[in-house]
């Protein structure tokens, strides 16, 4: 599958590295390296980050924090990760834009799609922060949102196992991955690949979504470059 125009979607704990909270500045780096393989191809990048290393709006619920509150308290958890990853990208000297749901003046700027096009066609890297800046919605359905709205050609989740399996591989050694699936397949097997808002924002826009291990480092480089890498739901 050939690409002009990706959004990446990482998980906040995927920033952590190994450890228990927070961000890991090496695996930030490395995440930054990534990239660039893909910018050094000619393809446009935008990113969406999860804020999962310092907060969970679902997680504050259990500790008696209002819904709508703990909901907007991730999404600027989601600001501080994209703010962070901004400062890897400029110590590789890639130029990146940090655009937000949430109007956050002055560290950055609020998110239109066309806002966002521009950028990417001027060769920046586009990093989305503040979800899609309402509660109740999660970064798997933010993500489906904003790459529907700058007209990517695929959301690439990238995560720490190299695919999509029949069931937890870190759980049961002998899950099955798959190589490819379609949409339905995928829910008929009731594959939980991203949560169902986005998984049928995608599925009904015909938008396909690659799941692959970001942590092996040169994967998101072959991808581009055509090598099998991961697992195609399309």
């Amino acid at each position: 599958m050939k690409f002009k125009r990706i959004l990446l979607k990482l998980s906040g704990e995927a920033l952590q590295g190994d450890q228990q909270y927070g961000i890991d500045p090496e695996r930030l780096l490395d995440y930054a390296k990534e990239v660039k393989a893909a910018l050094d191809e000619k393809i446009q990048v935008a990113i969406v980050i999860g804020g999962g290393n310092f907060f969970r709006g679902l997680q504050g619920t259990t500790g008696g924090i209002d819904r709508v509150q703990g909901d907007y308290m991730g999404m600027l958890a989601t600001v501080i990760n994209s703010m962070a990853l901004q400062d890897a990208f400029s110590r590789l000297e890639i130029r990146s834009k940090v655009l937000s749901g949430l109007a956050i003046d002055p560290v950055c700027e609020h998110m239109s799609s066309a806002k966002a096009i521009e950028y990417l066609d001027k060769g920046f890297v586009v990093i989305i922060a503040g979800g899609t800046g309402n509660p109740y919605f999660t970064t798997d359905s933010a993500s489906a949102l904003r790459a529907l709205e700058i007209k990517a050609d695929a959301i690439l989740k990238g995560t720490r196992v190299d695919g999509v399996y029949s069931s937890d591989p870190e759980k049961n050694p002998k899950a099955v991955k798959y190589d490819s699936l379609s949409f339905d397949e995928a829910y008929e097997k009731g594959l939980k690949i991203m949560d169902l808002t986005a998984f049928t924002l995608c599925r009904e826009n015909h938008l396909p979504i690659l799941v692959f291990n970001i942590n092996v480092k040169g994967n998101l480089g072959k991808i581009i470059r055509g090598e099998k890498i991961g697992t195609i739901v399309q």
